[in-house]
């Protein structure tokens, strides 16, 4: 359904609960300025968050921009178009005349010529127009991370702000791997939006985020007052994500979830540990689900090792493809400098195969402790890599054990339904605190 047709049609609500209050069915707007769920985290969050939610008996409804979300059963999706500047084959193209709508539209690609990320700021603007549209429809509006300047003042109901970790730690990370002064001014131009965000993040009423790690690090690299900031982990689907005995492991076989040109995964390091264990594990493979990219350091470390025949990148398989791809290793691997929760060391760890991960940002919280539920190393340590990677390889016992003990981990702690609970249980303050102190009021 398109954002045109809905604001032309009648205003009838969604659902069928009144005020929201109580333990009654919420109807939910849940906002996503990128959601593809093959490419990258946020898309993951919304699909399965928005299916759990539904399945607790609210209304939710998912408003996004391209590339738009996949969603299960009957969630439905509001399409709120951008330009699309950057789908492929033609990233940072330049619309057509016939193409731009309005002065957003040429905001947007103003804001793309001059080298900056538009995508924030110019959704929440088409958002807010669109919600005033369909003022009372919704009991909560839920934001995730757009942060644009567009979502502050009264948008018709309270608001609730996913914040998976703020955004000024991937551009430090960024920043740090540009090999000169040309690049890093590229980098500090692409995430200019960053200052916006960190303007609207302390101006929100209830902040969402997935881990205790990025809790701290919305009130240190943010300023959001800590009384404002509350962490409800996500989890795995235990379902799709499970163990399957009849999936033949594939010797040597090493899995990993990144995109090569981001330095925040820190791939690099993975292909330079894999090299160091080839010398005694001749078998040892990495098979890496992401983007590979031509050039760069992670191109450069398998030229130079000599490992092309070693590294395999895969791109577009279905979730059963990726769910068996992961069965079959004998290693999965979170090699990332930080994560702000770590999905992909979920989901392994829920499949029962053994993980190695690094104690960057909050994979300690999900993948527990060394030796008990996953193998830990220091993040960008190619060294301890190598040895951690090496010691799973020649130990059965030890991947048996560490596989089991990570799936229960997840079962107990890291669920979607869970999630959408303790999401639920937020909805319901925001709504009490918007009572209390009326639409622009303050806690």
């Amino acid at each position: 359904m398109t954002a045109e047709a809905i604001e032309s049609g009648p205003r009838t609500g969604p659902g069928t609960s009144g005020t929201g209050d109580g333990d009654g069915p919420l109807r939910i707007a849940l906002l996503t300025y990128k959601g593809n769920p093959f490419c990258g985290g946020q898309g993951v969050y919304v699909r399965h968050l928005a299916r759990e939610l539904a399945r607790l008996g609210h209304s939710v409804e998912v408003i996004g921009a391209q590339p738009y979300p996949v969603l299960d059963e009957d969630v439905p999706l509001t399409e709120l178009p951008s330009l699309d500047l950057y789908r492929q084959p033609d990233p940072f193209r330049t619309p057509k005349r016939g193409e731009y709508r309005d002065w957003i539209d040429a905001a947007e690609v103003a804001t793309m010529w001059t080298g900056g990320f538009p995508e924030p700021l110019t959704f929440s603007l088409r958002a807010r127009r669109h919600l005033a549209a369909r003022r009372g429809e919704f009991d909560v509006i839920h934001d995730n991370q757009t942060l644009g300047y567009g979502l502050l003042g009264d948008l018709g109901a309270p608001l609730v702000t996913t914040i998976h970790h703020p955004i000024t730690v991937d551009r430090q990370l960024d920043l740090d791997a540009a090999p000169n002064r040309r690049r890093r001014a590229s980098v500090r131009r692409w995430y200019a939006f960053t200052r916006m965000q960190k303007r609207v993040a302390r101006r929100l009423p209830s902040v969402l985020t997935v881990s205790g790690s990025s809790r701290q690090e919305i009130v240190d690299h943010l300023g959001v007052d800590p009384r404002r900031v509350q962490v409800v982990h996500i989890g795995a689907d235990t379902d799709l994500w499970s163990p399957d005995p009849s999936v033949a492991e594939v010797p040597g076989r090493i899995v990993t979830t990144s995109s090569a040109d981001v330095p925040l995964k820190g791939l690099v390091h993975l292909v330079e540990a894999l090299a160091k264990l080839r010398t005694g594990n001749p078998a040892a493979h990495l098979v890496v689900v992401g983007r590979r990219a031509e050039d760069g350091p992670v191109a450069q470390a398998i030229e130079r090792h000599g490992l092309s025949d070693a590294v395999e990148f895969v791109k577009g398989i279905s979730d059963t493809e990726l769910v068996d791809l992961v069965r079959g290793a004998r290693i999965a691997c979170v090699p990332s400098l930080y994560e702000g929760f770590s999905l992909p060391a979920a989901e392994a760890m829920a499949t029962g195969t053994p993980l190695v991960a690094t104690t960057g940002g909050a994979i300690p919280e999900v993948a527990g402790a060394d030796g008990e539920t996953c193998l830990a190393v220091p993040p960008a340590d190619p060294g301890a890599l190598a040895d951690a990677l090496g010691r799973l390889l020649g130990d059965a016992e030890l991947r048996a054990r560490l596989g089991a003990a990570g799936r229960e981990r997840v079962l107990a702690r890291f669920t979607w339904k869970q999630a959408a609970i303790g999401t639920a249980a937020l909805y319901r303050q925001a709504i009490a605190a918007r009572a209390a102190t009326g639409p622009g009021g303050r806690r």
